[in-house]
């Protein structure tokens, strides 16, 4: 399942390489995939680590392998959404803007949580979840601050360059902000050139 925060959205799991990295990755989906399943079927609070195990056909020793926590469960992507995030500013096309390499990567990995027909009962659960909803928040910041770092390197910054922190807090809260819309698409773009041109743009006559 996409992997959200307050907010969120997801990114695409990376080929890993090895045979023993591929069981590694099958095992883990496994784990979030059944995890997710019970929780969306019973909730989060009625659901044990043990349940998780025994539909994932591991043990709990295996599960904690994989996830330190059971919210952790609930965002098995955040490592590779942390990845991806600094990637598409360190390793955009040559002559590419870092604003429109975070609107490429907007369009490429948010709009399918948008359209995922399990989306909005993923989000219900993390929404109607206090510790899922605190995870999340405590997530977004480290997204945050990755994603900061990474523009604040790309610069030439301070690593907390408040410029750099702040388009960071604003392009990571496009999910949010276009969650519900009819078109999530152009309520990406309508928010990048909001953030690439400035509010005079809006106001300007015409």
């Amino acid at each position: 399942m996409p992997d959200t925060s307050p907010p969120p959205g997801p990114s695409e799991a990376r080929p890993p390489v090895g045979r023993r990295e591929r069981k590694k990755a099958a095992t883990r989906r496994a784990i979030a995939d059944a995890a997710l399943t019970l929780f969306l079927e019973h909730g989060f609070e009625r659901v044990s680590v043990r349940d998780v195990a025994e539909r994932a056909d591991v043990s709990t020793t295996t599960l904690f392998a994989h996830f330190p926590s059971k919210e952790s469960l609930v965002f098995d992507r955040e490592e590779d959404i942390d990845a991806r995030l600094r990637d598409c500013v360190r390793d955009r096309p040559e002559g590419q803007s870092v604003m429109e390499a975070l609107r490429a990567h907007a369009l490429r990995s948010w709009i399918p949580v948008a359209t995922d027909p399990l989306g909005e009962r993923y989000l219900a659960l993390v929404d109607g979840t206090p510790a899922l909803r605190e995870y999340g928040e405590r997530m977004w910041m480290r997204h945050a601050k990755t994603l900061g770092g990474a523009l604040a390197r790309e610069l030439g910054r301070e690593p907390d360059d408040l410029a750099c922190a702040a388009l960071a807090r604003f392009v990571l809260e496009v999910p949010a902000l276009t969650r519900g819309r009819e078109d999530p698409g152009a309520s990406v773009e309508k928010v990048f050139d909001l953030l690439l041109h400035g509010w005079e743009s809006e106001e300007a006559p015409g």
